[in-house]
């Protein structure tokens, strides 16, 4: 909880970079996610078919974009984060206890929040169906990325939702945290679990030519962003 405090009030103060969506995704593709036993494509490949995939199911160009963008997050990585464990992996609630649905549920023995007199309750600083806008999810590429683009594109926000918790496996795929979540996330869980298939199963060592599909995706761009993001 200190952790995400502190990452969060930094955020909000520091802009890491100036440059349009192509220029990132470009830039994206010199990192190796640590967490992603997948495959070995690189990180414009992988954005790039889950994109395709989408366009090839006749989606809209939002959700299109959604998935090219959708792991940019992890620039966070280039930028100076403390690690990949800030960065990449599934994301969880933090202010109360941590759910037995987050993989390697045992490595939380040694976070000092597990031994919190609040954090470690079941509700922790939060209320019964408070939502999940009002909870704070651990940082990572899904959050921050989020909040990048949710004041500098013309997204829908089911596209936002897309972005924001497509790392959260805990709630999306196992179905923790219901005594957090209220109805107006149901529409959230929903465009989620549209989305994710295309994000795990887009996965593949076939090769796809960023060269080719650029024209394109550059059109899509230019309808959802502005040319120059603050990240």
């Amino acid at each position: 909880m200190e952790f995400n405090l502190k990452i969060r009030a930094n955020f909000k103060k520091t802009v890491r970079a100036r440059m349009g969506i192509w220029e990132a995704v470009e830039m994206l593709d010199t990192l190796v996610d640590d967490s992603d036993p997948d495959t070995s494509v690189s990180q414009i490949e992988h954005l790039l078919q889950t994109a395709e995939a989408i366009r090839r199911d006749g989606k809209p160009e939002w959700m299109q974009v959604a998935g090219l963008v959708h792991d940019l997050g992890k620039l966070l990585y280039l930028f100076g984060s403390e690690g990949q464990w800030d960065v990449v992996g599934d994301t969880f609630v933090v202010g109360c206890k941590f759910s037995d649905k987050i993989i390697y549920p045992e490595t939380f023995e040694g976070n000092p929040d597990i031994r919190d007199p609040v954090y470690s309750t079941e509700y922790g600083v939060y209320q019964a169906h408070c939502g999940l806008d009002n909870v704070m999810l651990s940082w990572g590429h899904d959050e921050y990325l989020y909040h990048v683009l949710k004041n500098q594109s013309t997204l829908p926000e089911d596209a936002l939702h897309m972005i924001r918790y497509h790392s959260f496996y805990p709630w999306h795929r196992e179905g923790a945290y219901q005594h957090l979540t209220n109805a107006n996330d149901q529409r959230a869980l929903q465009a989620v679990r549209a989305f994710n298939p295309y994000d795990l199963y887009s996965k593949s060592d076939d090769p796809v030519d960023p060269e080719v599909l650029k024209p394109y995706y550059h059109g899509l761009i230019e309808k959802f962003f502005p040319a120059i993001i603050e990240w």
